[in-house]
């Protein structure tokens, strides 16, 4: 489940580890199938669950998830899809409706504990004693400000720079290290006609917030930046400002193209040998061909300051159910389900299987890629979600509109950080 998505994040907080995430997400992605956004728990016995997961593997994953549901005769459940962008933005609006869905796709940590805050979240605690082997990590991300349980977790990922192997050997270069090595790289990159660093800004403009966000975990640390995306430092602090200095020595390298297409148009560009690499989530390679993941690889985004504790991070997907639900004891049937070992690996086999599943007892694919995306956040002494997760979806815009500015007038930074001081304080008071 992803990302973002999608689409966006937090992943993870993560987790802890036990879990890791998608590549094939939730987080965000492309075309949706759609039906009605009205509940269907109200008037039926059936439970309507409303997925973002909209990329075709994702969508056909979840969809015999809730086809083997529905055979085990422990209840019924009827599956709606929606374009991601569209779910995100709709989604308060879904919530807060007479007649919601009863359970949503989504992420957990700052922004599940938000909506729980408002109220529009059911208390699912009693579906957390049938789940004593998860580990705490992820029982605590799931908890809300009261202690109350509002949300199931099943898989988490991680982000970092994609690429092909076989590009990398036909151009003749190795993964960086250091910043100075990353620099490097994009100069050989581009001395070779390759636009370095992909990029899908389209109508999926919070891609950029993963370069924020690890810049400023990079430069200020994991707890400056959960600070900063909670309202207790500001957006037009020097300590920001050298996020985006950092930021601009680099910006010269990014596709030109990117600002104009999604990331699903800017992972067809990096298949097809059109950018080098590209800083994304796992659930990307929902959009690739499967024929292609053999050939993936990927790399932690460069340290830059070895005094700072390395974060990564690693966006935590999974489900929370409307308080609203005409239908709790069915909603939660489900939600045992979709905490159960069967139902995550049922996911992994007929998704991307770039994931890790949440469930402690459920098996994870045993590619080279997944162990070593695994093995970094298990040597991180730090994880976080993705901009909007450790913030709240509210503030979430003014993030795209900020880094979208600085990436087409980069001298504008002090004007651009007073705007999004200002933009965010307005989130802030409600």
């Amino acid at each position: 489940m992803s990302d973002f998505d999608s689409s966006r994040r937090r992943f993870l907080g993560h987790i802890g580890l036990a879990g890791l995430g998608v590549l094939g997400a939730g987080s965000l992605v492309g075309c949706a199938s759609s039906a009605s956004t009205s509940g269907g728990g109200k008037n039926s016995g059936t439970v309507s669950l409303q997925s973002n997961l909209s990329s075709p593997q994702a969508k056909v994953a979840m969809e015999k998830i809730v086809e083997n549901f529905n055979k085990q005769g422990k209840g019924a459940a009827t599956l709606n899809t929606v374009a991601a962008e569209t779910f995100r933005t709709q989604l308060p609006t879904y919530l807060t409706s007479a007649n919601p869905p009863d359970l949503f796709t989504w992420y957990a940590g700052s922004v599940a504990n938000d909506y729980a805050s408002k109220g529009l979240l059911l208390d699912v605690s009693d579906v957390w004693q049938g789940m004593a082997d998860y580990p705490e990590s992820l029982r605590s991300l799931s908890t809300d400000a009261s202690g109350r349980k509002v949300f199931v977790p099943m898989n988490n990922y991680w982000w970092g720079f994609f690429y092909r192997k076989s590009n990398f050997a036909k151009w003749g270069v190795q993964e960086p290290k250091t910043w100075a090595d990353f620099v490097a790289l994009c100069k050989t990159l581009e001395g070779k006609g390759i636009p370095p660093i992909g990029i899908g800004l389209g109508d999926t403009p919070w891609v950029a917030s993963a370069w924020f966000d690890y810049l400023n975990i990079r430069i200020n640390g994991a707890p400056f930046h959960r600070e900063l995306l909670a309202g207790k430092q500001r957006f037009d602090d020097p300590k920001v400002k050298a996020v985006f200095t950092r930021w601009r020595e680099v910006l010269p390298y990014f596709d030109p193209k990117g600002k104009a297409y999604p990331f699903q148009e800017a992972t067809t560009a990096l298949l097809g040998g059109k950018t080098g690499m590209f800083l994304i989530g796992t659930f990307f390679a929902d959009a690739a061909p499967k024929d292609a993941l053999g050939d993936l690889d990927f790399f932690q985004f460069p340290i830059i300051d070895p005094a700072v504790p390395v974060a990564e991070e690693a966006p935590t997907d999974g489900f929370f159910a409307s308080a609203r639900s005409g239908n709790p004891t069915g909603t939660k049937d489900l939600l045992r389900y979709l905490a159960s070992a069967e139902a995550q690996e049922l996911y992994i086999q007929s998704s991307s299987g770039i994931i890790l599943p949440a469930n402690p007892a459920a098996k994870a694919s045993d590619s080279p890629l997944v162990a070593k995306g695994k093995a970094m956040l298990e040597n991180a002494k730090e994880l976080t979600q993705f901009f909007n997760r450790d913030s709240s979806d509210a503030l979430q815009p003014t993030a795209d509109t900020a880094l979208t500015k600085f990436m087409d007038r980069p001298d504008d930074i002090d004007a651009i950080l007073r705007e999004w001081q200002t933009g965010a304080e307005k989130v802030f008071k409600g």
